[in-house]
């Protein structure tokens, strides 16, 4: 576009003048607004079920949660200290002092009319997370930390050409936290790798699932373009309906580009809330953007304030369990592990809590403990498609599995077995090893029948390695071993291997 006779490109940070063009170089900003269903057992202003997922349509319903009119709401006292835990999480302030509000407008699946929800006094202020982002450590300002109920479900039919909205009133009161951050983020990958954090860290707390395909963990981003000296800055643009990591990434570039490529055009961008269609690739308009004027907002008339005292805010954070980066960073001071293990063992909570069981303090087979839960656990985890709560090998199981191996009782390859009959049978390590005949043979006499009987059945390996071709040796090991099922003591096979080859060169 021009600006007087200057002709001005939007460009990606970094980008010079060239040729006498001037060119303005902008950047990306990006703020989060997350919902986070809670995990209590009964709803926000209820005592109706709040596991709505599997149950059939309008069955966890009540008066107060239907909207009827009449009907009182009571605060979920557990609702409130997971969001108190949430921001003590989040690095948040806990005022003394916070309310309700309602928040009006009309849509089909707002129940009352209004949603009951926190506007100038939340729960949690203040906060900042702390992540690595594409270019190393970032940190991300929260703004607040806010409870309110969730809305009820449309579920979208068509028949004899026409479409059609049911309502299922069972998520309707479910209590959900919304977390809104400063707008500190600049690319989106970052804001996936953001998200993945914050979903993380409310896992470890207990507080949420945050199963983005299930509804239970959902994000806005509010999207803008500033130039780097301050003289052009865009509308903000609020992003819907994005439910998985990668869409949230793909939906926030798709905007980036379509805004700056608007800047360059000279077009005109409004303040405005725009869906995700995720088949297309494209954001679509779908209203103005509302302002806070717009919801109407007044104190909830039929819930008191909430007065949270210090004695109060410490129970809470005491209840609190060790967080992801702080187990991180623990167990690589503890038990010498890498920064990439320590990252995949502490990913999950789970995880983490299997891997500490099956160490059980002894630091020296940590490394142990990590490889093979990382390699042969996860391998079970993922070809049987289980969690690893799912996984039928206890830890003090494996913790013997380790310790038979280490003891020189079974190979490694043996122990491999085990571990899936183990997962299989629920048996004990050391009645399998003995039920299937898979202790390690290392008895020399035992070892050099077998080694005469390979060397005489693979005379081409023979003949390769005394060629030179040393590498052959590995294959007639191989053979050793499968003759034994794996039992085979492979120093020993392989010691008398290279002694009986010598002797016949």
């Amino acid at each position: 576009m021009e600006l007087g006779h200057a002709i001005i490109a939007v460009v990606r940070p970094g980008d010079r003048k060239q040729h006498g063009v001037s060119y303005v170089e902008f950047e990306t900003i990006i703020g989060l607004e997350v919902h986070a269903q809670l995990l209590t057992r009964s709803k926000m202003f209820c005592g109706c079920s709040a596991a709505y997922q599997a149950a059939e349509p309008n069955t966890h319903t009540c008066p107060v949660c239907l909207g009827l009119p009449g009907a009182l709401p009571v605060i979920n006292r557990e609702a409130v200290a997971a969001t108190v835990m949430t921001g003590l999480a989040l690095g948040c302030s806990i005022p003394s002092y916070s309310k309700f509000d309602r928040k009006n407008y009309m849509y089909p699946d707002l129940m009352k009319g209004y949603q009951i929800s926190q506007y100038d006094l939340p729960l949690c202020v203040a906060g900042a997370v702390e992540f690595l982002g594409v270019d190393g450590p970032r940190r991300v300002g929260i703004r607040r930390v806010h409870l309110e109920e969730d809305t009820a479900r449309l579920v979208h039919r068509s028949a004899n050409g026409r479409a059609y909205s049911l309502v299922d009133a069972n998520r309707s009161g479910v209590p959900l936290i919304e977390i809104v951050t400063e707008p500190d983020l600049r690319s989106p990958e970052d804001a996936r790798l953001f998200l993945m954090t914050l979903r993380q860290i409310l896992r470890y707390l207990g507080v949420s699932t945050g199963n983005m395909e299930e509804g239970a963990f959902r994000c806005d981003a509010n999207v803008s373009q500033r130039s780097i000296d301050g003289t052009i800055v865009g509308p903000k643009v609020e992003i819907k309906n994005m439910n998985s990591f990668r869409a949230v990434e793909r939906a926030v570039s798709y905007e980036v580009e379509r805004q700056r490529a608007a800047l360059l055009r000279g077009e005109p961008l409004v303040q405005e809330t725009r869906g995700w269609v995720d088949e297309q690739g494209v954001t679509v308009s779908q209203r103005t953007k509302e302002f806070a004027e717009d919801y109407r907002y007044f104190p909830e008339p039929d819930l008191p304030p909430i007065f949270l005292t210090d004695a109060d805010v410490e129970e809470i954070r005491q209840r609190m369990p060790e967080l992801p980066a702080a187990r991180r960073a623990r167990f690589v001071e503890q038990f010498g592990l890498s920064e990439s293990e320590a990252v995949l063992l502490t990913e999950e909570r789970a995880v983490a809590d299997y891997f500490e069981a099956t160490v059980d303090g002894d630091v020296a087979i940590a490394r142990a403990a990590a490889n093979w839960i990382t390699g042969e656990i996860f391998a079970l985890m993922r070809d049987r498609g289980l969690t690893i709560d799912a996984i039928n090998v206890a830890p003090a199981q494996l913790r013997r599995l380790i310790a038979l191996v280490d003891a020189g009782t079974i190979t490694l390859r043996s122990a491999k077995e085990v571990l899936i009959a183990v997962h299989e049978t629920g048996s004990d390590p050391d009645a399998l090893v003995a039920e299937r005949g898979l202790a390690q043979v290392s008895d020399a006499a035992q070892l050099e029948a077998v080694v005469r009987t390979v060397l005489a059945e693979n005379p081409a390996a023979v003949a390769d390695y005394r060629k030179g071709k040393k590498a052959a040796i590995g294959f007639l090991l191989g053979q050793v071993m499968r003759h034994l099922r794996g039992t085979a003591n492979p120093a020993v096979a392989r010691q008398l291997l290279e002694q009986a080859l010598a002797e016949g060169a």
